[in-house]
């Protein structure tokens, strides 16, 4: 699967790059044609290489990433100049985001591997919070289009996403096997409290990172309703999924996780997490 999705990321990635201004796809229809062919032919390439079924939803799913990532590619380029030169990059976080989520865990934490590793389907908050952005994105564009010409608020925006992508992925590659998408109510035999790295520095390295991440992206779109949203829902958001998590954490490790937290905070802000006296 590492090969079958960075296979199909890359060859959509650069076949849309590459022919998008190059007759006939330089058309209209043409267009239309190279994306039937990203989104098709490369998964069905795939199948024939790899010669298993399961290749095509991998396929496809990393195929699309590529093209959306290739399209922000093209935006940043042709726009350059124009509040639309930050958009392009925001398409572009976006999807090497989701790619970067599954191509990581494959590397590095392989038997939790699965479709849901794209984090495309996380939940329905997160297709309505994005959904929400564009929303605004578009509303703003068309009606008071000098709010999405601040340069600096979107290369502030841009040093957040970098950082926050660097430091989740960094949080993946350090945990190993250890990293999950998902809390886990039960401890595996192989289940180790991280301590080093990254987690020196923070208790939840990967949740501060997509923090960050997240309000960086309404920043690049210079989104000032999304920025205030995302930052409130977010901190909301991971107060209560590291609270949930450190209950399980304290009954796995016990004492060993209890002097853990009293060396290092979560990372995130007036967020303390969960305690033995909160249970008490």
């Amino acid at each position: 699967e590492l090969f079958i999705s960075a296979g199909s990321y890359t060859l959509a990635l650069s076949s849309y790059l590459l022919l998008k201004n190059t007759p006939p796809f330089d058309t209209y229809l043409g267009t239309t044609a190279l994306l039937a062919f990203v989104l098709f032919v490369v998964p069905g390439i795939a199948i024939l290489l790899w010669r298993r079924s399961s290749a095509w939803n991998v396929s496809f799913l990393a195929a699309f990433l590529g093209t959306c990532s290739a399209v922000g590619v093209h935006v940043a380029t042709a726009k350059s100049g124009t509040p639309l030169f930050y958009l392009g990059f925001y398409i572009m976080a976006l999807s090497f985001f989701h790619q970067s989520e599954y191509i990581t865990t494959a590397l590095f934490n392989p038997h939790r591997l699965s479709l849901d590793s794209y984090m495309l389907n996380h939940s329905t908050a997160y297709h309505i919070a994005a959904v929400a952005s564009w929303t605004e994105y578009a509303m703003e564009y068309w009606l008071t289009p000098s709010l999405k010409t601040y340069v600096w608020v979107a290369r502030v925006g841009l040093l957040l996403v970098v950082f926050g992508e660097l430091l989740r992925k960094m949080s993946m590659f350090t945990a190993r096997s250890n990293f999950s998408h998902l809390i886990s109510f039960r401890k595996r035999s192989d289940h180790e409290l991280v301590t080093h790295g990254v987690y020196s520095c923070f208790r939840h390295p990967s949740y501060v990172g997509w923090f960050y991440w997240s309000i960086g992206t309404q920043l690049l779109l210079c989104n000032p309703v999304c920025v205030l949203a995302y930052t409130a829902a977010s901190w909301m958001f991971f107060d209560e999924r590291i609270e949930e998590e450190e209950i399980t954490l304290l009954s796995f490790f016990g004492q060993q996780y209890e002097d853990y937290q009293r060396r290092v905070g979560t990372g995130l802000p007036l967020i303390r997490g969960h305690s033995v006296a909160k249970q008490d």
